[in-house]
């Protein structure tokens, strides 16, 4: 039962996204790919990685991720933000073109939250967000997010 809730409301959100973001392109072509749109996600994820962390992480080969961002890079999703201490590296830095087709889905995550303290008292507020914390940082160790202070790069 607990399952099945679980992929309701994460099946809810990624409806509502893909809902909001077909009727913003109904009248033109969307930019993005399906690939691409995982690869902005992880790249904004990881805040500022390398080519070779985004690789790594993805499991890709660097030339396959140098690839794929250079076409991010085309489209204007992505620019490379060259290290001020290690000259020959380069960090994937999401634009503001990004930004923007990303809000679409985390303004509904906020709409939702907020619907959530209002309906259900603080205390059950804290609750959810102790279950949610041990979730994140116990309970899937196999997507490793970086601490906030580095992906501030």
């Amino acid at each position: 039962m607990l399952d099945q809730l679980f992929f309701e409301v994460y099946t809810k959100f990624k409806l509502h996204f893909y809902q909001e973001v077909l009727t913003r392109f109904q009248s033109r072509e969307a930019s993005l790919t399906t690939v691409e749109t995982f690869c902005m996600e992880s790249i904004q994820a990881f805040g500022n990685p390398t080519i070779n962390e985004f690789a790594s992480f993805l499991h890709i080969s660097p030339s396959n991720a140098a690839y794929k961002v250079n076409s991010l890079v085309k489209k204007g999703y992505v620019d490379r933000v060259q290290s001020p201490e290690d000259r020959r590296e380069y960090h994937l830095r999401v634009t503001q073109k990004y930004v923007d087709y990303y809000n679409i889905s985390t303004a509904y995550v906020k709409e939702v939250m907020d619907r959530i303290e209002r309906h259900f008292s603080p205390a059950d507020c804290a609750k959810l967000a102790e279950i949610l914390s041990v979730i994140s940082k116990e309970l899937m160790p196999e997507v490793e997010l970086p601490d906030t202070s580095e992906a501030d790069r």
